[in-house]
C-alpha cells in the first residue's frame, strides 16, 4: 500500500505533525513506520514515549514534516521547482535580500512578488478545498444515500432487483465471497457493489483499522480506496481518529426511545479500560525473576523493547542480558487486578498491594531473581 494513502486520509492537523494516533499505535504518514502506545522507546540514552519516539523519528529520518513533503513530485504538490526552492528558502527564514543572493533570481522585489504569487496560490487552494467539501456534502444528500423516493422507489422492483443483479454480476461475480474486478465509475453503480461489500461485516462489532484493512484485502487491491468510500457512503461508521469501524445502522424505534447502536457501541468503547496486573521477566538459564506491576500490562512491551535492543534500567538484569541475550528472558503475566467499582478504591493502591503479595510469595532477592529488598 502506498503510505500516502494514509496521508491524504488524515486530518489537517495530523499532517501538519506527520502522524496519527490510533488506539494502540502512532504511525508515521510519511514512511508508515509504527510505534506503539504504551511502549517506552531508548534513543540515544533519553526515554520516550511512543508520542515523543515519533517526533524524534520525523526529525532525524525526514529532516522536516515540510521539508519531506517538499520533496515529492511536482504531481503531487503542484508547484514547481523554482516555488519549492523558493519555499525551502522562506521557510529557513531568510529575507528577501537573502534569497536573492542565493538563487540570483532578479532582484528583491523580483522576490516579494514571487511570495504574493505563492500567498495567492495558498488562497486559490483554500477556495478549492471549500468547494470540495461543498461538493461532498451534496454528494451525500443526493447521490451517496438514495432512498424509496429517489431512483428505486419511481421503478418497479424487479426491473431494480434486475439492474442490481446486473451490476453485481459485472463488477462483483462472486457476491460476498469473491474480489472485486474493479469499482464502477456511477455513483449509483458504486453504491450497490460497495453495499455488498458491507455484508461482510457483522453488525453489533467494533473492527480496529487493521481488521478492517484484512477484510478488504480479499476484495481489492486498492482496499484504502474501498475503506474510504464505505465510511463516505455511510456504510462504515468510524472514530474521529481511526481507531475503530463499525457497521452502520439506521436507528430503531422502540417504543418512545430512538436506540442508536453507534452510539452504544462508542460508549463501550470509552469505556474499555487498560488492564493492570503483576508480570515477571524470568531468565531461563539460571531461573532468576524481576517482578515488576504496571497499571497498563501493555506497556510490558516497552521492557521486551528494552531487551531486544540490549539495555534495561536494572543493573542485575542487565548484567545476564549482556552474558545471555535477549532470548533468555520470557515474560508472564502473574495476576491481573480486579478493578472494585467501589468508593475510595484507588488502582495504584491496589496495585501496590498486589505487587508485594507476590514479592512476598516468590521473594525474587539475591540469587532468586533482580528484585531489591526493601529496608523495613
Amino acid at each position: 500500500m502506498d503510505v500516502l494513502d494514509d496521508f491524504w486520509s488524515a486530518t489537517s492537523a495530523e499532517q501538519k505533525q506527520g502522524f496519527v494516533e490510533r488506539q494502540d499505535r502512532i504511525l508515521c504518514l510519511l514512511c508508515g513506520k509504527e510505534a506503539e502506545q504504551g511502549v517506552i522507546y531508548p534513543v540515544d540514552g533519553f526515554f520516550y514515549d511512543a508520542r515523543r519516539y515519533m517526533r524524534h523519528h520525523i526529525e532525524q529520518e525526514h529532516g522536516s514534516v515540510f521539508m519531506h513533503l517538499s520533496h515529492l513530485d511536482k504531481k503531487l504538490t503542484g508547484l514547481s521547482e523554482h516555488q519549492i526552492t523558493l519555499l525551502r528558502l522562506f521557510y529557513q527564514g531568510l529575507s528577501d535580500v537573502e534569497v536573492q543572493q542565493q538563487t540570483g533570481i532578479g532582484s528583491t522585489s523580483t522576490i516579494r512578488n514571487h511570495r504574493f504569487v505563492l500567498k495567492e496560490k495558498e488562497r486559490q487552494a483554500k477556495v478549492f478545498l471549500t468547494m470540495m467539501e461543498l461538493l461532498k456534502e451534496r454528494d451525500h444528500q443526493a447521490d451517496v444515500r438514495p432512498s424509496l423516493s429517489g431512483w428505486e422507489g419511481s421503478r418497479k422492483p424487479n426491473a431494480v432487483l434486475a439492474e442490481r443483479k446486473a451490476i453485481l454480476s459485472k463488477y462483483l461475480p462472486e457476491r460476498s465471497h469473491g474480489g472485486l474486478i474493479k469499482l464502477p465509475r456511477k455513483q449509483k453503480e458504486k453504491r450497490i457493489v460497495l453495499e455488498e461489500v458491507a455484508k461482510r461485516f457483522e453488525p453489533d462489532r467494533l473492527y480496529t483499522e487493521p481488521e478492517v484493512n484484512e477484510i478488504l484485502q480479499a476484495v481489492y487491491e486498492d482496499y484504502v480506496t474501498v475503506r474510504r468510500y464505505l465510511v463516505d457512503f455511510g456504510l462504515l461508521d468510524r472514530e474521529a481518529d481511526g481507531s475503530n469501524y463499525w457497521l452502520h445502522q439506521k436507528r430503531e424505534q422502540e417504543g418512545d426511545v430512538e436506540m442508536d447502536r453507534r452510539q452504544v457501541l462508542k460508549m463501550q468503547y470509552k469505556e474499555t479500560k487498560p488492564q493492570a496486573g503483576v508480570y515477571q521477566i524470568k531468565n531461563v538459564k539460571n531461573g532468576k525473576v524481576l517482578i515488576m506491576s504496571s497499571p497498563n500490562l501493555k506497556t510490558m512491551n516497552g521492557k521486551k523493547f528494552m531487551l531486544q535492543q540490549g539495555t534495561f534500567p536494572n543493573p542485575m538484569l542487565q548484567k545476564d542480558l549482556e552474558e545471555w541475550g535477549a532470548d533468555a528472558f520470557e515474560f508472564e503475566v502473574l495476576e491481573v487486578l480486579e478493578d472494585k467499582n467501589e468508593p475510595g478504591f484507588r488502582v495504584s493502591d491496589a496495585l501496590e498491594k498486589l505487587e508485594e503479595k507476590w514479592l512476598d510469595k516468590i521473594k525474587p532477592y539475591n540469587e532468586r531473581g533482580y528484585n531489591q529488598e526493601k529496608r523495613k
